[in-house]
């Protein structure tokens, strides 16, 4: 688990394909990694990555060609600047929300503004994914625990202020750039748990009529 809340921005050193899944060579930039261990989970621009060999300035894990497909990962090469955050310790501060690590989707930047000293960002959601963002909760790009500031469809914004701007790789985007998103955990359960016995049919689905059946619709 990770709280979003980034640590340091690394690089890609070497990008090392291996049939259809590849190898990353990360250079850690300021991040700590004097206390990691192979086998510990590092979040690379929100996906939950193994440390599977580290050195003092960096460390190397494994990519399947799955996470390369349904990620952003795949599109990086040498050089590409990456958000980095070491997984969660029962005595880490939870400054952002509880994030897995688990990409959901890619979405793609369609609208960059200024606003006073942020920056407001109007993002395209996947629409399997627009369900789960509302207004004021939580969403994580790539690697970024924000908070959304309206929702229109499968859009959404969120402003970003010029701490994490600095801190992260946010800064760089411009539209037509992709980035992985991490919907709130809470919003996806709920949705499981709505379906109580349901959820082991694998046609069963949150639908209108069902939202009206139980009392969410009128």
């Amino acid at each position: 688990m990770f709280t979003g809340i980034i640590q340091a921005v690394g690089s890609i050193a070497l990008i090392e394909r291996k049939g259809g899944d590849a190898r990353l060579r990360i250079h850690a930039g300021a991040l700590d990694i004097s206390d990691v261990q192979l086998g510990d989970s590092i979040a690379v621009d929100g996906v939950c990555l193994t440390a599977v060999e580290h050195s003092a300035n960096g460390f190397s894990a494994d990519v399947s060609g799955e996470t390369l497909m349904r990620t952003t990962l795949g599109n990086l090469s040498a050089g590409s600047r990456v958000n980095l955050e070491k997984a969660l310790t029962p005595s880490s501060r939870l400054g952002g929300h509880l994030v897995s690590g688990h990409v959901d989707g890619v979405g793609e930047v369609v609208a960059r503004s200024a606003e006073a000293r942020s920056v407001r960002f109007r993002i395209q959601a996947p629409a399997t994914l627009a369900r789960y963002i509302a207004a004021k909760g939580s969403i994580c790009l790539d690697g970024v625990s924000l908070t959304v500031n309206a929702v229109e469809g499968a859009l959404f914004d969120v402003n970003v202020v010029p701490h994490t701007l600095q801190c992260t790789t946010l800064d760089e985007y411009r539209p037509g750039h992709r980035v992985n998103l991490e919907v709130d955990l809470i919003a996806r359960y709920l949705e499981r748990l709505m379906l109580g016995e349901r959820a082991a049919d694998t046609a069963s689905a949150i639908t209108p009529a069902f939202l009206a059946g139980h009392g969410f619709l009128r």
